[in-house]
């Protein structure tokens, strides 16, 4: 059981501890769960784990990956018992040395896996049970990925929008034309190789996808938007290619651009006080899988607030050890860290984690390098060793 009571009285010691300002050398002392003294140099008054140099970071928060249905969908055809599949995601997201990770849920379906429309309820189900039982390492929340294409949409959010355990909604429109597909043709072949579908049956799927997005697109978004502004979770707008999609954002009273497609759009979202999203496979890959603009780009115009794994729970971990070292885009340890804890936690509305601070809860990750690869040698979240 993973969710029992805060671990007390534990003290971590001879760790490297990366602060929100400095890399200090030191102990961390936790008591009912929480930081509750930092201290500099040698301390021997208690007893306590020597983690010999380690690098001690706070718990890595990601608020997006839909690597959740790697394990719901293992084949095109293939729906595995959704708490199993949970579990299983959890393993992959703890071992990264994330400890708070917002499940991204696909709420509508474009044209891919319209079953989504069915599973999301019962999902949802199994993850309050899996957190119930203690089935988790992690901490659980929920990320809803509305679909605007997708007139069932409205009912679905209605539904989940106002639950315990959603902190976030992305507005998301993946009509092919627009936004993250631009190329039509391109995203048209791609999409019916992933579906194992033959092209003429493609070609009816996706006029049907066009069709929805034409005639219901903008009644489904500003659905999503006022559902999820009256249930006071932080909004998204998914994807934003051209000022005119961030400008959209702004009147609609979103604050955060997730993953921009393009130089100008994460500009114009900046000039006006937008906090952006990027995609942390993206930076680690050098460009972006679609063709549209690379996050290095991005980070070298300081345009960047906070990462997310999209697609590669790992990705967190990796991409703020390698940013604190690269010399063309100069972060320090502690800021790039920042990027992959604290922002994101802020973003979500988690006040009480992000950051290696007295009185937060005591999600810390030890990382030694090996070469120059981070490695994940222990998790603790709120105290308690979970991995």
């Amino acid at each position: 059981m993973f969710d029992e009571q805060p671990h007390a009285g534990i003290c971590l010691k001879n760790a490297r501890i990366v602060t929100p300002d400095a890399v200090v050398t030191g102990t961390v002392e936790i008591d009912a769960g929480r930081i509750s003294r930092i201290a500099a140099g040698a301390r021997q008054s208690r007893a306590g784990l020597d983690l010999e140099g380690a690098i001690l970071i706070p718990g890595i928060v990601d608020i997006h990956t839909d690597h959740v249905e790697r394990h719901t969908h293992p084949r095109t055809t293939v729906l595995w018992p959704f708490l199993p599949a949970l579990m299983a995601h959890d393993a992959v997201v703890i071992s990264g040395g994330t400890t708070t990770v917002c499940d991204s849920l696909s709420v509508g379906a474009s044209m891919k896996r319209p079953e989504r429309r069915e599973i999301l309820g019962p999902l949802i189900a199994a993850l309050e049970e899996g957190r119930r039982q203690g089935a988790f390492r992690a901490d659980h929340l929920l990320h809803l990925r509305c679909e605007v294409s997708d007139p069932a949409t409205m009912a679905l959010v209605d539904a989940t929008a106002g639950h315990p355990l959603t902190r976030l909604v992305s507005v998301m429109d993946h009509t092919p034309g627009d936004r993250q597909s631009p190329d039509i043709d391109r995203w048209f072949t791609h999409m019916i190789h992933e579906m194992e579908v033959d092209e003429a049956t493609g070609r009816e799927m996706m006029d049907d996808l066009l069709e929805r997005s034409r005639t219901r697109g903008a009644e489904v978004r500003a659905h999503v938007v006022g559902s999820a502004s009256a249930a006071g979770v932080t909004i998204m707008s998914h994807d934003d290619r051209t000022e005119a999609h961030v400008d959209q954002a702004v009147a609609e009273g979103i604050h955060v651009s997730e993953f921009p497609t393009t130089l100008a759009a994460a500009r114009h979202a900046r000039a006006h006080g937008m906090s952006i999203v990027a995609g942390a496979p993206n930076y680690l890959r050098g460009g972006s899988q679609s063709g549209n603009v690379a996050v290095a780009e991005l980070l070298a115009e300081g345009l960047v607030d906070m990462f997310a794994s999209d697609y590669v729970p790992r990705s967190l971990l990796d991409a703020a050890f390698r940013l604190a070292g690269d010399p063309a885009l100069p972060h320090d340890l502690p800021a790039a860290i920042g990027l992959v804890s604290d922002a994101p936690a802020r973003a979500a509305g988690l006040t009480d984690r992000g950051r290696i601070a007295e009185g937060l809860r005591a999600d810390l990750v030890a990382v030694r390098i090996a070469g120059d690869q981070p490695v994940v040698q222990a998790v603790w979240r709120e105290g308690r060793q979970v991995y």
